[in-house]
């Protein structure tokens, strides 16, 4: 029996078919487009990703001759749309969680409660990236917009037009600051207290459920036959650390793609002015009974995207940056870098942070600054870390590491020099589709639980990497006497500006 793995990411929409133990049967990837109105606020097109999905899905299903006993679905957490729920037709395009268009409505939902009390319910900090406040804005702009209408993830879209029914899992309903982690439920008078439908939103099922079958004419053309079970996987970086196994209270994931997200396991519990103080988010994890607390790096690799734009007449090729990294010298750069080119994300959540440089000389060349980046975005995990310490009460001193960036040895040694961890690095390069694919795994009953689906998958010769513990003496200094002095100016400089910079 063939598991299949559907993932609505922020750069490529893939799908892929495995085995039971892991191993990649098919895959096949489409890029995912984002376009831009006048204002420069960027958006997807609902038929262009449905689009991206079924041919992907041809592509596999030529290849694949194992019957498929189920699909999991996966994809960036807060990245929504407006459907009708009559029609099933899109209202809206797709409004990516990196869209900033609802910072305004966010700001005003923030004064409507207090954060504490709003925190405990959710596990959020206020921010303009979740569904709440874009859907605020959608009823600015036209007044009957909602009415009928339900708000979908990028994964409960793809699952409706699977199978023809609205749901979702806890995992991402609980990234819409509309749904309360401590019950299992949306917030139904925190949603009228807006003057919002009461069935605005689609049935929120743990990750993992049946939620429906598939149905549709058009699939069967694709090789996919009707009556397949379909599941709402949940949030992308958690069924990733599903799928490494780094899914119970002390191991920690670490994620790293345009954003970098460091994400760990804990016990349903309440949370309290200690997990508030942390700046850390929480949530419901895709594992059952079980939270999660995540910080990111919104520019992560996003900042090496950018230098590779900006530092080359022509866009680098991922083998200049490697050869760039190679003529750095050992040990810091000098320069420290803030990559807050989106601004900044917890444990100081911060929209109108800005990047920065400091340090240059006349002397730096492009392979000091590639190499301040990569120092930047660790000093930023390292962060997150220290964080999560604190809140956890425990040590963490090791990660299970996946995603582009692990490509780049120079990058993770210098993140485990930094933050004096051990990285672990498994040889699987697609994580987040084969978590998808392991809960569709759960769903069809292949395997029992999440821990049992974690220990079927086989990984082989994993890479290690061990902090130089010279260095790191060296760049704990740089990060807490400059890193961290350093950043609080820049941040109240760019707050009392956030009008007019």
């Amino acid at each position: 029996m063939a598991l299949l793995g559907i993932d609505i990411g922020t750069t490529h929409c893939k799908a892929g078919v495995f085995k039971e133990n892991g191993s990649v049967i098919q895959i096949a990837v489409r890029p995912t487009i984002a376009h831009y109105t006048k204002q420069g606020e960027p958006y997807y097109l609902p038929e262009q990703i449905w689009g991206n999905i079924t041919s992907c899905l041809k592509e596999i299903m030529l290849c694949c001759e194992e019957e498929v006993s189920a699909i999991g679905i996966t994809s960036m957490a807060e990245t929504g749309l407006l459907v009708d729920r009559q029609t099933g037709k899109p209202r809206t395009h797709f409004i990516p969680w990196f869209n900033r268009c609802a910072e305004a409505e966010s700001e005003e939902i923030s004064k409507e409660d207090n954060p504490l009390h709003r925190f405990q319910k959710t596990g959020l900090h206020n921010s303009y990236k979740y569904g709440l406040s874009k859907i605020i804005r959608l009823k600015k702009q036209q007044a009957d917009i909602l009415d009928g209408a339900v708000w979908l993830s990028a994964s409960d879209f793809i699952a409706y037009m699977l199978t023809g029914k609205f749901a979702t899992d806890y995992s991402l309903a609980a990234r819409t600051y509309a749904f309360r982690i401590d019950q299992h439920a949306w917030d139904q008078d925190w949603i009228r207290h807006f003057n919002l439908p009461d069935q605005l939103f689609p049935e929120a099922l743990p990750s993992g459920t049946k939620m429906g079958v598939t149905l549709s004419t058009e699939l069967e053309e694709l090789g996919i036959p009707r009556g397949i079970p379909v599941t709402v996987a949940g949030h992308d970086h958690l069924v990733a650390a599903l799928a490494v196994g780094a899914i119970t209270p002390g191991s920690v994931f670490d994620s790293i793609g345009t954003a970098e997200t460091l994400i760990g396991a804990i016990e349903k519990k309440e949370l309290t002015e200690m997990e508030f103080a942390s700046g850390i988010s929480f949530g419901c994890h895709v594992v059952k009974d079980r939270f999660f607390w995540m910080g990111g790096i919104s520019a992560s690799g996003g900042s090496i995207e950018w230098f590779r734009e900006q530092f080359s007449d022509q866009k680098m090729s991922y083998h200049e940056i490697m050869s760039l990294s190679a003529k750095s010298i050992e040990g810091p750069s000098g320069i420290l870098y803030y990559p807050y080119l989106s601004g900044s994300g917890s444990p100081q959540p911060d929209p109108f942070a800005r990047a920065a440089f400091i340090g240059l000389k006349t002397s730096h060349k492009r392979e000091d600054l590639l190499k301040a980046m990569m120092e930047g975005t660790a000093y930023e995990l390292e962060s997150i870390r220290r964080s999560a310490e604190r809140m956890a009460g425990h040590r963490i001193n090791q990660m299970i590491s996946v995603g582009g960036g692990t490509k780049n040895h120079y990058w993770m040694q210098i993140k485990s020099d930094i933050t004096n961890c051990h990285l672990t690095i498994p040889e699987i390069n697609e994580a987040t589709l084969l978590g998808a694919a392991i809960t569709a795994g759960i769903c069809s009953g292949i395997y029992k639980n999440e821990e049992e689906a974690a220990k079927a998958i086989q990984f082989t010769h994993p890479k290690e990497i061990a902090p130089n513990q010279q260095l790191h003496h060296e760049y704990k200094r740089l990060y807490e006497e400059g890193y961290m002095g350093l950043q609080l100016h820049l941040r109240n400089f760019y707050q009392s500006f956030r009008k007019t910079v």
